[in-house]
């Protein structure tokens, strides 16, 4: 009992100061957030001594945050949208179906993770630039529309399903298209979650191919917008904090709200091969 009660209280422990470790940063960007600029440089305390909540609406002001906040919505929702029907589809076909060079594909899919996004970037751009989509919402959305890893994590989740429950259905006059949508789809809901909290995460916080393909405020996301509070010669440190603050708020209620069917899908995801 002694040794069970000591195991757990080192275990907690450990809990609590990683806990400890990720809000302290979350703690000191709201206390940033709510000191003058002035402040930012000369308090060593860690509560203000006053509290500007009107920094929130002044770096709400310095840019057109409401344009940003709007583009980083429609992309993330589309990419998202794309990462979930596209990625299944492939994930299906790459589990299911049988057709010529399948596994080798799939290894020469898997080999694809292995390299670097700067190397992509380039020739990614290019097309883009050739197309004539700098500048518009089908440069930010398109080239990332179907995901590598939303297709092994689907493949890996779709193989753990029993084929089984697939033949009965094509039994009863169930068609291929049916069984996908009806069968698979609603048996993987925590690996579409999963699926859709890490493409939420990767779109809404993506800052470099959004800088390459846009040019004007009209088409730039949030986090190309808190750049606008780095100057040449300082920062806006409570500013640039208030926005960055704002800016997470949406990435930790999507967490929040499916965490639970992260947990589930990612302990469950590759149990069968």
């Amino acid at each position: 009992m002694r040794q069970s009660l000591g195991t757990r209280a080192a275990r907690h422990l450990v809990l609590i100061v990683g806990a400890v470790v990720v809000v302290v940063p979350f703690l000191w960007m709201f206390t940033t957030s709510l000191l003058s600029r002035a402040e930012t440089y000369t308090n060593t305390s860690i509560l203000p001594t006053s509290w500007h909540w009107e920094n929130y609406v002044k770096a709400w002001q310095a840019a057109p945050f409401a344009q940003y906040y709007l583009n980083s919505i429609v992309m993330t929702v589309a990419i998202v949208i794309g990462h979930l029907v596209l990625d299944a589809l492939a994930a299906y076909a790459f589990a299911r179906l049988r057709f010529p060079l399948r596994n080798t594909l799939f290894v020469l899919l898997l080999a694809m993770l292995l390299i670097p996004t700067f190397v992509t970037v380039i020739p990614a751009y290019a097309i883009v630039a050739d197309l004539g989509w700098i500048d518009s919402y089908a440069g930010l959305i398109v080239p990332r529309l179907a995901d590598v890893f939303g297709i092994i994590l689907l493949r890996q989740y779709f193989s753990t399903i029993p084929v089984e429950l697939e033949d009965a259905a094509r039994i009863d006059g169930c068609s291929r298209v049916g069984t996908f949508f009806r069968i698979i789809v609603p048996l993987s809901t925590p690996a579409f979650a999963t699926l859709a909290i890490f493409s939420f995460l990767f779109a809404w916080n993506d800052f470099l191919w959004p800088l390459l393909v846009t040019n004007t405020d009209e088409f730039r996301t949030i986090q190309i917008g808190l750049s606008s509070f780095v100057g040449r010669y300082g920062t806006s440190w409570n500013y640039l904090m208030a926005g960055t603050l704002t800016a997470t708020i949406p990435a930790i209620v999507v967490f929040l709200v499916f965490q639970r069917a992260l947990v589930r899908g990612i302990s469950t995801t590759g149990l069968k091969d």
